[in-house]
């Protein structure tokens, strides 16, 4: 009480002084703290590396996606490890280093929960279909599902424990049809090389595959292929070493952005 007595008896100018000092300091600080806030919420605070296991399908559409999110977000990089789904899942309960994983399959992203190595429930971010992929011109005059297993026709599959592999092997026996390759490859990108190296004259891949190949290979689709359509979850992975950084990725491809880039590559919706 004695202290604010004494400061009303100071001239009225010492006063006024008094309250634009501390008028300035609460502005300062209010501009302080406003600043500060976006640094705690928004895009500025994401920082370090991100290591993301895809499926090799999601190899273009992904690529993408990492430049987009690091332009967005800079001082962060995002490290793709592509491949068959199968062979990331095992390197995921092996230990191998990672914060993101988006399979192919459910069937292959379950072992991965099984083993406790997700962090929370995967969320299904896109599907995809078969498609038959020959050479440019289709010389072959492939038609068909059936038409691959004519005599003498060399065809390649993924391996059944690739989901490229599953799912063609599930539309097989919706036809009742068997099939022996000439090779079964361990994921979507190896068996499509197959054709354009012309070692193969098809090969049964995803449809966002042969897009992405362009003019190197011809597409041939097939009824069947509403038979075995592929679910694609994405999870956060237990290990995750760039926890808040790994979730604004998997924000992204979830995201009405991410979404238009993947179905640009011929994805479907969830």
């Amino acid at each position: 009480m004695t202290r604010t007595a004494r400061r009303t008896r100071r001239p009225l100018q010492v006063a006024a002084g008094g309250a634009a000092a501390l008028l300035a300091l609460s502005a300062c600080s209010s501009g302080s703290d406003s600043s500060a806030k976006p640094d705690s919420s928004g895009a500025g605070k994401l920082s370090g590396e991100v290591t993301v296991f895809a499926a090799a399908s999601l190899k273009e559409s992904f690529t993408t996606l990492g430049e987009q999110f690091e332009k967005e977000h800079p001082g962060t990089k995002v490290t793709f490890s592509f491949g068959g789904s199968d062979s990331l899942a095992a390197s995921i309960t092996g230990g191998a280093p990672a914060d993101v994983f988006a399979s192919a399959s459910p069937k292959t992203m379950k072992i991965v929960t099984d083993a406790g190595d997700a962090s929370g429930t995967p969320a299904t971010f896109v599907r995809n279909e078969l498609e038959i992929a020959t050479l440019p011109g289709n010389p072959g005059k492939i038609s068909s599902l059936e038409d691959l297993t004519e005599a003498g026709r060399k065809v390649v599959l993924c391996d059944e424990e690739v989901p490229c592999g599953a799912a063609a092997q599930k539309a097989l026996d919706a036809s009742k049809l068997k099939l022996t390759p000439v090779s079964y490859e361990q994921d979507v990108k190896a068996a499509l090389t197959k054709v354009e190296l012309k070692e193969a004259d098809a090969a049964v891949v995803y449809k966002t595959d042969v897009r992405a190949a362009g003019d190197k290979v011809e597409g041939v689709e097939f009824p069947e292929s509403a038979d075995a359509v592929n679910d694609y979850p994405i999870a956060l992975l237990k290990g995750a070493r760039n926890t808040e950084t790994a979730k604004a990725f998997i924000a992204l491809v979830r995201s009405a952005e991410g979404q238009k880039v993947l179905s640009g590559a011929g994805f479907l919706k969830p």
